[in-house]
């Protein structure tokens, strides 16, 4: 059976070397840790987590809470968050709620008691669910509250390079259609967009709305869309923007030649569609790698001193379904 003593000795570094760079990799050296991880994937070693854990006297585990795992964006930074436990040697619950706040307070009641820390993924009910914590270690994410630690991405600066986009191909008039109320991305997609137009006053916003963060709610704000007098619309998330076209097909209109469509996230979906959108992206797994770091943070020693996660930055995609608006 292979030990950390094989690993450590594979790696030509110390037994607590070894031990950091399995459970805490962000506290060792690039390098150093690479080489030691190497080792232990060459040898086999498995860490034994069922003993560190018995020692430590914790779960071993971390929770994840999400809307909707069906939608790509929440997918995806599960997936980047697995992948660090994974590597931390934790094991990661993740629970879908629906998009339903009541089952979202009851799902993070169940897994409270049972797991170190808990990863809240745009909580609908932020409130009631630090609640049902009720005092537990927590990490938001794509969600700010006062005073609790997390990780985001740039939503404001997102929105800011759309419009720039947008207006440098001749648009004046974009609408938005918006997602779930509860959402703080869309509170701060708006807030973005608005600040844009304050910076460009040639541009001018329409904002239509809150729909369903699903294709169905494309579908239901297409026609909206259109009567706006809009040349252009940024939609809350890819999936959105996918029921746009589809129902601006139906209608006879072509995107991008009759208006432009910059959808929000880069789904894995957003280049398989006809037109492929042009949309914003964050390194979504990388949103999930830096909440478990962060939440590993908070539930151990030291969390008094603990650093703020800066934003994450959101660049633009463009690919072809925007173009210059119609001619007039």
């Amino acid at each position: 059976m292979v030990t950390v003593h094989d690993v450590a000795r594979a790696a030509g570094v110390s037994i607590s070397t070894v031990s950091r760079a399995l459970a805490t990799p962000d506290r060792v050296a690039a390098p150093t840790r690479d080489r030691v991880t190497a080792a232990a994937r060459e040898l086999g070693y498995r860490p034994n987590r069922a003993a560190s854990v018995l020692r430590a006297g914790r779960s071993g585990a971390f929770g994840l809470v999400v809307p909707d795992l069906a939608n790509p964006f929440f997918a995806t930074v599960a997936k980047g968050a697995q992948a660090r436990a994974r590597q931390r040697g934790l094991g990661l619950f993740v629970v879908d709620t629906d998009e339903d706040p009541e089952l979202e307070a009851e799902a993070i009641a169940h897994l409270a008691p049972q797991t170190d820390g808990i990863l809240l993924c745009s909580p609908r009910a932020v409130g009631s669910a630090v609640a049902a914590l009720e005092g537990r270690p927590v990490v938001l994410v794509n969600q700010n509250a006062d005073g609790l630690p997390s990780v985001v991405t740039d939503q404001a600066g997102g929105m800011l390079r759309a419009v720039e986009h947008l207006r440098a191909l001749g648009h004046r008039r974009v609408a938005y259609v918006g997602g779930p109320r509860s959402s703080w991305s869309d509170r701060r997609r708006r807030e973005g967009l608005r600040e844009a137009v304050e910076l460009f006053d040639d541009v001018e916003l329409v904002e239509l709305g809150d729909f369903r963060p699903q294709v169905a709610g494309g579908q239901a704000a297409a026609d909206l869309v259109v009567a706006s007098g809009a040349t252009a619309v940024v939609t809350f998330n890819d999936l959105v923007a996918i029921g746009l076209v589809d129902r601006l097909r139906a209608r006879g209109l072509r995107v991008p030649r009759d208006l432009s469509v910059v959808g929000c996230d880069d789904s894995y979906v957003a280049s398989l569609v006809d037109p492929a959108l042009t949309t914003l992206r964050a390194d979504l797994r990388d949103v999930g790698r830096r909440a478990v770091d962060h939440l590993a943070a908070v539930a151990g020693p030291g969390r008094d001193t603990l650093a703020e996660v800066p934003p994450l930055d959101v660049e633009l995609v463009v690919r072809a379904s925007t173009a210059l608006p119609p001619a007039r």
